[in-house]
C-alpha cells in the first residue's frame, strides 16, 4: 500500500481534519483528524472505483455519508479521487499486484530482509543458505554459502547496502559481500545458535544475539569481539540498535526487554510486561518508542525515556516490525497472515492472506512501501 498526503486543516466544534491520505493498491482515502486531542484515522474503502467512475458524483455522496467532509472540502476530495483514478489507468505501467511470491529454497524460510533501497531483499532458509534476489524482477542474484547448520537471521548494513550479516544455528555469524557473495570473515564467541544480528547504522559496529543467553558486539573492520551483554536470564532472540549506535535493545525468552548503552556494555533499563517469550523488539525511527511482541499474542508499544507501555495490541502471536515512519505496525504469524495495524489505535488495518503454512518473519522496506513475508510454505512473498 502506498499513501500520499493531501494536507489541510478544517475545525468543527468536536473534531479537526488535518488532511487526506491516499491508499493506490487498493484504492482507498484515509481521514486523519484529531478529537478530543488525540489523532485518529477513518478509512473509506473504494474498492468500486474505476477509470469510467464519475469522481463528481462519488465525492457527492462520500460528502452526504461523512460527517467529516464538509462543502469546503469536496473541491480537494475531487481532486485526491482522480489522482487515484489516474493512478488506476497507469496500472498497465506500474506493478499493483497484491503479492508476488518467490519459490526460494528447498526447506522452510527463516528470515527476511530488505536493502535501503527495497530493490533487493534477502532470504535465511533450513537448507544453510542465504540468498539475495532482486525485488522487481523476482530473479535470485546470490547465494550465501559457508554455514554448516540453518541461516536463522540475515540484514544488510544499511544505508550502504554493499554487506551482509547472517546468523546460523552452527554457533557463527558471518559477514559477506552484498556484490559478490565472499565472506569477508566468521565471527565466533556465541556457545549456542545466532539468532538474530544487526549493524549499527555507522557501520562499525554488528551485535549479535544468541540461544546462550548473551548478545555480543563485534568490530567489523577486525572482527573481534568488542563486548558480551550479560543479564538476561533466558534465550535473546531478538535485538536491535538505536539509530545513533548509543544502545541497542535485545528481547528474550525471559519475558523481557533489555536496553543496553554500547559505550558502557551497562544494562540501563527493563521492559517487563509481558507474560510470555519475546519474539521481537524494535526501535521506530526516531528512537522515542520501542515495539515489542511475545507469545502471549500480544505486542506492545514503550516509551523509550520511561520505560513505560503506552499499548498493548492484540490479535497475533508472532513478530512485529516498525514502519519508519512509526504510524504503522506490521506482525507475522502462525496462522498463516500478516496483518498491518494502526500502533496509535491498535486497530488492525488490513490482513494480508496467501501463505499456506506458519508465517515466520515479516519486514517493511526502508520507506515503507513494501512488505515482504516468510513462511514455512517454503516462499516468501513482496506485497506492495
Amino acid at each position: 500500500m502506498i499513501f500520499i498526503e493531501r494536507v489541510f486543516v478544517l475545525k468543527t466544534p468536536t473534531m479537526r481534519l488535518k488532511r487526506f491520505l491516499l491508499r493506490y493498491f487498493p484504492p482507498g482515502i484515509a481521514l486523519e483528524y484529531i478529537q478530543g486531542g488525540k489523532t485518529k484515522t477513518k478509512m473509506l474503502g473504494l474498492s468500486s472505483l474505476s477509470t469510467r467512475t464519475n469522481v463528481n458524483e462519488l465525492a457527492a455522496t462520500i460528502a452526504a455519508d461523512e460527517p467529516l467532509v464538509t462543502p469546503s472540502v469536496v473541491p480537494q476530495l475531487v481532486e485526491s479521487l482522480c489522482k487515484l483514478q489516474t493512478k488506476l489507468s497507469d496500472a498497465s505501467n506500474h506493478w499493483f499486484h497484491n503479492s508476488k511470491t518467490l519459490k526460494t529454497h528447498l526447506l522452510p524460510l527463516t528470515n527476511v530482509a530488505f536493502d535501503k533501497q527495497g530493490k533487493r531483499c534477502l532470504t535465511g532458509s533450513y537448507d544453510r543458505t542465504c540468498k539475495v534476489w532482486d525485488t522487481d524482477s523476482g530473479k535470485e542474484l546470490c547465494t550465501l554459502k559457508g554455514h554448516k547448520n540453518v541461516v536463522y537471521a540475515v540484514t544488510f548494513n544499511s544505508p550502504f547496502d554493499d554487506k551482509i550479516l547472517t546468523g546460523s544455528f552452527d554457533k557463527t555469524a558471518c559477514l559477506w559481500s552484498a556484490e559478490t557473495g565472499e565472506c569477508y570473515s566468521t565471527l565466533w564467541g556465541h556457545t549456542a545458535e545466532v539468532v538474530a544480528v544487526q549493524f549499527n547504522l555507522q557501520c562499525h559496529l554488528v551485535g549479535t544475539s544468541s540461544m546462550d543467553s548473551t548478545a555480543k558486539l563485534f568490530n567489523i573492520a577486525t572482527g573481534q569481539e568488542v563486548a558480551t551483554l550479560h543479564g538476561h536470564t533466558g534465550e535473546v532472540i531478538a535485538l536491535k540498535f538505536s539509530d545513533d549506535g548509543n544502545q541497542i535493545i535485545t528481547g528474550s525468552f525471559d519475558h523481557s526487554i533489555g536496553v543496553w548503552d554500547t559505550r558502557t556494555a551497562k544494562r540501563v533499563g527493563i521492559l517487563n510486561g509481558h507474560l510470555q517469550e519475546i519474539s521481537n523488539c524494535l526501535f521506530n525511527h526516531d528512537g522515542s518508542l520501542i515495539a515489542s511482541s511475545s507469545m502471549d499474542k500480544t505486542a506492545k508499544v514503550w516509551d523509550q525515556r520511561t520505560f513505560s507501555s503506552l499499548a498493548t495490541i492484540t490479535g497475533h502471536n508472532d513478530e512485529v516490525c516498525f514502519s519508519p515512519a512509526g504510524a504503522r505496525l506490521l506482525t507475522a504469524s502462525l496462522d498463516r497472515t500478516a496483518r498491518l495495524w494502526n500502533a496509535d489505535t491498535g486497530n488492525c488495518i488490513q490482513i494480508l492472506d496467501g501463505h499456506t503454512d506458519d508465517v515466520f518473519s515479516c519486514a517493511f522496506s526502508y520507506n515503507g512501501d513494501i512488505i515482504i513475508t516468510a513462511s514455512k510454505d517454503n516462499t516468501c512473498k513482496i506485497w506492495r
